[in-house]
């Protein structure tokens, strides 16, 4: 039997600067099986780094309800992220419960996972079978020296290439490809990628090293800003710019005028993108961020395990969501200053 979201607020939430509650990313886990340097460096997340204890995250069955909730606020999307989320034991499970989920309306969610597509090979048709509609791969080059260099676990592209043909074999494709670049990293091959993706298929987007989290020794000098990326790839295949798909869409998006595709920039440093965000973040242990680089977030698991009713949970949420004036790329982008911020992992990015 599918599970209709409850119909709190059919009409959507808003907050202070008018924007709606659309999306929805959650965290199922705090860990990963990468140590990539701008997210968890090996250095500071080593073997005796302590993640969050088995009871402190959130369980399936608590991840279904609170989903639902949201749905009923107005969400339509929502995202499976971690950490790693495909190291969580039983991950189909939890998109089944998911997937069976309906808006107030009747309509099926737009149920998506990003991962960095270690386990896909194996993963990819059980997730796809039970529900999911769309995988994001995080792949920041083809390069096997230095992707393995940046996933700081050695770990093979090939690999990373095969879970990527298992999630088009299943049916999650095209797959998107997300690349994040940083100067004297990764940068040289823009193009390199920007071929594989027009000729297998997939959906690339390049995004903006940004200063998430407070470990990863971020630099503005390091940041390859969208537009050096568009006009790099534009030279070898002309692009035209394409208007959002939805409102609120965090990429730009250029169609290659060709017809091979298309690529997307994330410009989140150069070229904020706050007044319409319509995203919120639930952590692995239940917590709601408002921003990507919040640095407090709001409770929700304990109100839950106290027995909270599903219109009280509601309640809460549109609270706080009524209450949000976040737009710290905007702020960041005018500041002289580090704004205060939690690590990426911790809250999905």
């Amino acid at each position: 039997m599918l599970d209709e979201a409850p119909a709190i607020n059919p009409a959507g939430t808003r907050d202070r600067l008018g924007r709606a509650l659309r999306d929805l990313r959650v965290s199922v886990t705090d860990r990963c099986n990468f140590r990539c340097p701008y997210c968890m460096p090996s250095e500071v997340f080593g073997r005796d780094y302590a993640f969050l204890p088995r009871d402190e995250i959130l369980s399936y069955e608590e991840i279904r309800r609170l989903a639902s909730v949201f749905v009923g606020l107005g969400v339509h999307k929502l995202r499976i992220t971690g950490g790693e989320p495909t190291v969580r034991r039983g991950l189909p499970d939890l998109i089944a419960q998911l997937a069976a989920l309906r808006t107030p309306d009747g309509e099926p969610l737009d149920l998506a996972l990003t991962t960095n597509g270690s386990a896909l090979r194996q993963l990819a048709q059980p997730l796809a079978d039970a529900g999911l509609r769309r995988v994001t791969v995080s792949l920041d080059s083809l390069d096997d020296e230095t992707f393995r260099r940046m996933n700081g676990v050695d770990f093979p592209v090939a690999r990373i290439l095969d879970g990527i043909d298992a999630a088009r074999q299943a049916g999650l494709g095209p797959v998107k490809i997300n690349v994040v670049l940083k100067r004297g990293e990764n940068d040289g091959g823009i193009l390199d990628l920007a071929g594989w993706a027009r000729d297998e298929g997939h959906i690339l987007r390049f995004i903006e090293y940004m200063d998430v989290g407070t470990t990863n020794g971020w630099r503005l000098d390091e940041v390859v800003p969208a537009m050096e990326v568009i006009e790099s790839i534009g030279r070898d295949w002309p692009l035209e710019a394409e208007p959002p798909s939805y409102p609120g869409e965090v990429a730009e998006r250029w169609r290659y005028a060709d017809g091979k595709g298309e690529i997307g920039v994330i410009a989140s440093v150069t070229r904020p993108f706050c007044g319409d965000c319509t995203r919120a973040r639930l952590s692995a242990e239940g917590k709601l961020y408002t921003c990507l680089f919040s640095a407090v977030g709001h409770d929700l698991r304990d109100p839950l395990r106290a027995g909270l009713s599903d219109e009280d949970l509601a309640a809460l949420v549109t609270g706080v969501w009524a209450g949000r004036d976040d737009r710290y790329s905007e702020r960041r982008a005018a500041a002289t200053n580090h704004l205060p911020k939690i690590e990426m992992f911790a809250l999905g990015g």
